[in-house]
């Protein structure tokens, strides 16, 4: 079930969100997109971090997004992006009107029986869905330990919220490819990208500040990033390959 405070968190930010959080590796988009397609639509597209992927890919792209604050950002960086405020499960767009649907690091946000009934009203026939999410490489022991912090709740080895599956009513499951790549980030960024996660956005002053103090404390002990105001970090994008039933 999704946590409404949590999914609601991120009405409020837009900037922060779009400068300290990762994009996506374009080889992500390639396996939705293999070849150019007349229209793709980002579903909780953000402030458009994947988006800008879609663009030059299909000749008509969408993003439909609940955040005004990210929209305003969206429309800024796309001007040629048709932008809509909505939600996954009341899609403004026409039936069978759009060939591919991504949705990058918001699926698990959504009410997944209403949003795939909605998804699969508006692809075309045969039209593809993928699900990316970014999240933190397992050999990065630094960054999981972060994770923990930030996500107490979840227990994936990954530090992953993920909620893809081989099952998705009215779809059929076609692959799942991992895609490894490194980022190069200042340490005073780092932790302000935790100040655009949704369990940092809810919690109190007190709460807040003992979870980024813990994480200095992972920075400064860990050997990899200890004294270093910029480093490596390590990010793994799962990417789920779904065809319209």
């Amino acid at each position: 079930m999704v946590d409404e405070a949590l999914a609601r968190s991120f009405e409020a930010i837009g900037a922060d969100y779009d400068r300290y959080r990762p994009g996506f590796p374009p080889a992500s988009v390639d396996l939705l997109l293999p070849q150019p397609v007349g229209a793709a639509l980002d579903l909780g597209a953000g402030t458009g971090k994947f988006t800008e992927l879609l663009v030059g890919r299909a000749d008509h792209v969408i993003a439909v997004e609940p955040s005004e604050a990210m929209l305003a950002v969206l429309r800024s960086k796309l001007p040629s992006v048709e932008a809509h405020r909505a939600s996954a499960e009341e899609i403004p767009v026409q039936d069978a009107s759009v060939d591919v649907v991504a949705v990058a690091q918001a699926f698990h946000w959504f009410d997944r029986a209403r949003a795939c009934a909605e998804i699969a009203r508006v692809l075309t026939s045969g039209g593809t869905l993928g699900l990316i999410w970014n999240h933190s490489d397992p050999a990065c022991a630094w960054d999981r330990a972060a994770h923990r912090i930030a996500h107490p709740a979840v227990t994936d080895d990954d530090g992953t919220t993920s909620s893809a599956a081989e099952e998705l009513p009215g779809f059929r499951f076609v692959d799942h490819e991992q895609i490894r790549w490194t980022e190069r980030i200042e340490r005073a960024d780092y932790l302000r990208r935790w100040s655009t996660v949704s369990t940092f956005l809810v919690a109190d002053d007190d709460t807040r500040t003992t979870m980024f103090a813990e994480i200095e404390n992972v920075l400064d002990g860990d050997p990899e990033t200890r004294g270093r105001q910029e480093f490596d970090l390590p990010i793994v994008t799962d990417v789920y390959v779904y065809r319209r039933g």
